[in-house]
């Protein structure tokens, strides 16, 4: 939810409960996320767990030892969607969608009576 590509999940020292990354933890949970030097991790793509000991830290450490997926990457968060349908937005901003605002039904063109204009 926070992290896309999350790609281990880490159990928590305090509640020893699984979240992907310290935001999901204090959204479900009323206590700080405690601190510790040795941290526990489930792959997300073979499944199984392993310990990481945080206090010597290397870059060979950045792969999971039974599957070799490398879960240290850079995040990616969701972002709000901006999307141009067109040609140039800064001549004509009527092109512009945005994708979070819901669009109003009774403003489209299929949804107008046009049976007046139509020659039957």
């Amino acid at each position: 939810k926070h992290v896309l590509n999350a790609q281990v999940s880490i159990r928590a020292p305090c509640c020893q409960k699984w979240f992907d990354c310290p935001e999901c933890h204090a959204e479900v949970s009323s206590h700080p996320l405690r601190k510790t030097m040795e941290m526990a991790f489930i792959c997300k793509k073979c499944k199984k767990a392993f310990r990481k000991d945080m206090s010597n830290y290397e870059e060979s450490d950045e792969y999971c030892p039974h599957c070799d997926n490398h879960y240290v990457i850079e995040a990616k968060t969701p972002q709000a969607m901006l999307g141009v349908e067109g040609e140039d937005a800064r001549k004509d901003n009527r092109m512009v969608k945005d994708d979070r605002v819901k669009e109003d039904p009774s403003k489209s063109i299929f949804n107008q009576d046009f049976t007046d204009r139509v020659g039957v």
